[in-house]
């Protein structure tokens, strides 16, 4: 029986000599070390605040080409790329359901050029580079171009969560990935059948046109019957998320059967579809495509980095590191800025995708399914098609991955703040609050339904949203990524849970917070159970519920900014506290937000400012709220 991490070898040796022991493992121990890997670099790239696609990368190659733990291709065989069309499938699903029309409002008609000029430029550019600098054979250089005018959502989406863009910028490289990536794909089978058969008529291209159109048309059929099945209650709730994967999967065989990678489009046209209907469920429905995309990305990268060929990697020469080159500094830049020339694109705005354009599993999976056809039938240059596409999306990822960020905040396109605060729920409490927040230096946006109750925030110039944080308006409006963390502190305690709720799939559960529901009592076991998944964590203590924190500020309570020093630690701050003090929360040095709970009550060292809710002075005038800072120096 083979074994997890067994040595076998070959049972009629010629001599000792030739035993040459391998470490294999079975099917399914590779596909659970695949998933386990993926997981793991996720989470390890989330702490260490690297893109999660770089340590992918690294993990495929130590698990695959490094050590031969894994090979895919020999322990999956015939069945690993069926199901990467089909994951890939999933992926450019998900990506469909997360694009929103309204998100077209100033990028639509960029998203046009980048389709319709962007695609023909870089084909045209990428052929040419490959011929001239990389000395490719003209069908393979043409063939190679179109596989690599993609930009997928399978590293786009990824890195934008990573990089934090604003608005327009993300939108605009989100909707490229994912419209380019099944237009790429149809254009590199068009190519493919091109080469095959020695060219191809006006009827076959039109038909192959039609064949598109009528993919794209099904998408969307499926896409609004899916939604007015689960509208009409047809579907019970949790069967939504799998009847979708369903679905999807149906269309994406059949269309496929009509042409070659027709089901991508389709299957996009779907998301889109489904996407933009505002179904009731879509919150849940979207975290279930989100878990499953995060698996298939982190399995998808691994795998088909771990079934690379050293020996191919070996083979490239000097004519393939130029063309590397001159794909990442002279064809997408130039492609990028002819595409939208004329645009109402300012120069930073064309400069952040005219080199951020990383490759991902489509151009990867197209690669792998046509080289070993074209090697079949003997094409000049052929070997060199899977090496250079994967060494594309490496450099890329990586390059792109661990730039984004800076250069998009060397351009003012993303943000550089991003412990903001967001206060949901105007009162004269948070109003000063947000006030407090704003004098120190801090990101803070106080929103509320109410223009009265933001008028003392408003003449205090604090930054204030008049709206409702829920709608679908403050959704397309607001720009949130700078905000880290919740606080909802209105006088309604299901409305703040509500918020809560919503809010923590962006910022994490970590990182909402809202008023204690108590009455100044211990809390019970009922609001503990509700604590768990129905509402944000309790800020600062049970005594801090809304009514509680409102008399206190009339009867004169300031908030105290005290800064820790050397000389003036913690615990000088603690002893100088009046007992009934309210600890609120701590700027790090760093401008990290530290929000008091309960289990966590308010600590800081030296260099970090605390806020607390104190007692007013008896010495001072208790009519108004005044606000006192202590900054303890070591003299």
């Amino acid at each position: 029986m083979p074994l997890f991490f067994g040595l076998i070898a070959d049972p009629n040796p010629v001599s000792s000599k030739e035993i040459k022991p391998t470490v294999i493992i079975e099917p399914v121990d590779s596909l659970a070390l695949i998933l386990i890997a993926g997981i793991g670099c996720q989470w390890l790239a989330n702490r260490l605040h690297l893109p999660a696609l770089i340590l992918l990368l690294a993990c495929g190659f130590l698990l695959g080409p490094a050590s031969g733990l894994l090979n895919p291709g020999e322990q999956f065989g015939d069945l690993l790329m069926p199901a990467v069309k089909l994951g890939v499938a999933i992926i450019l699903f998900e990506g469909g359901l997360n694009l929103h029309f309204h998100e077209l409002t100033e990028t639509r008609q960029i998203i046009r050029r980048l389709a319709l000029l962007g695609i023909p430029i870089a084909w045209l550019l990428g052929s040419l580079a490959g011929h001239f600098i990389g000395g490719l054979d003209w069908p393979i250089a043409s063939l190679f171009a179109a596989i690599i005018v993609v930009t997928g959502p399978t590293v786009i989406l990824p890195l934008l969560r990573h990089a934090k863009l604003k608005q327009k910028p993300a939108a605009l490289l989100k909707w490229e990935g994912i419209v380019n990536d099944p237009l790429g794909a149809v254009l590199a089978v068009l190519v493919f059948h091109w080469i095959l058969h020695g060219g191809t008529t006006l009827a076959t291209l039109m038909a192959n046109l039609g064949w598109l159109l009528l993919a794209t048309a099904m998408g969307v059929a499926a896409g609004y019957s899916a939604g007015l099945a689960f509208r009409g209650g047809h579907i019970a709730e949790h069967l939504k998320g799998p009847a979708l994967i369903a679905i999807l999967l149906a269309l994406f065989v059949i269309t496929n059967h009509w042409l070659e990678d027709a089901g991508l489009l389709a299957v996009t046209a779907m998301g889109l579809m489904i996407g933009n209907m505002d179904l009731p469920s879509m919150a849940e429905i979207r975290r279930f495509k989100e878990y499953m995309t995060l698996m298939l990305v982190s399995a998808l990268f691994i795998t088909l980095t771990a079934n690379i060929d050293p020996a191919g990697l070996q083979a490239m020469t000097w004519h393939s590191a130029a063309l590397i080159a001159a794909i990442l500094f002279l064809v997408r830049p130039a492609t990028l800025l002819l595409a939208t020339l004329g645009s109402d694109l300012t120069l930073k705005e064309r400069l952040l995708p005219a080199w951020i354009a990383p490759r991902g599993i489509v151009a990867a999976a197209v690669a792998g399914v046509f080289a070993p056809e074209l090697i079949g039938h003997q094409v000049a240059g052929a070997e060199q098609l899977v090496p250079l596409t994967f060494t594309l999306i490496v450099v890329t990822v990586v390059l792109h991955g661990l730039t984004i960020a800076p250069w998009g905040r060397l351009l003012g396109l993303a943000s550089v703040d991003r412990n903001g605060v967001l206060v949901v729920g105007a009162s004269p409490w948070s109003s000063e609050l947000c006030k407090q927040l704003h004098e120190l230096g801090v990101t803070v946006l106080l929103t509320d339904n109410s223009w009265q109750r933001l008028r003392k925030a408003r003449l205090a110039n604090v930054p204030v949203y008049y709206g409702e944080i829920l709608s679908a308006n403050a959704e397309n409006s607001l720009q949130l990524v700078e905000m880290e963390t919740l606080l909802a502190v209105s006088d309604n305690d299901a409305y703040n849970a509500l918020v809560c709720t919503g809010q923590s799939t962006e910022m994490g559960w970590q990182q909402v917070f809202q008023l204690s529901s108590g009455n100044g009592s211990q809390p019970t076991a009922l609001h503990a159970e509700l604590h768990a998944g129905l509402r944000g964590q309790v800020a600062f203590n049970h005594r801090s519920g809304y009514e509680q924190l409102i008399r206190r500020h009339y009867m004169g309570w300031q908030f105290q900014k005290t800064r820790l020093t050397d000389s003036y630690g913690q615990q000088n701050w603690r002893d100088d506290q009046p007992s009934e003090a309210i600890g609120i929360l701590c700027i790090k040095n760093n401008g990290q937000i530290v929000v008091a709970t309960e289990q966590q009550p308010l600590q800081g060292g030296p260099g970090d400012t605390l806020l607390s809710f104190v007692p007013a002075d008896p010495l001072q005038p208790t009519a108004s709220v005044q606000s006192a800072i202590t900054d303890h120096s070591d003299s």
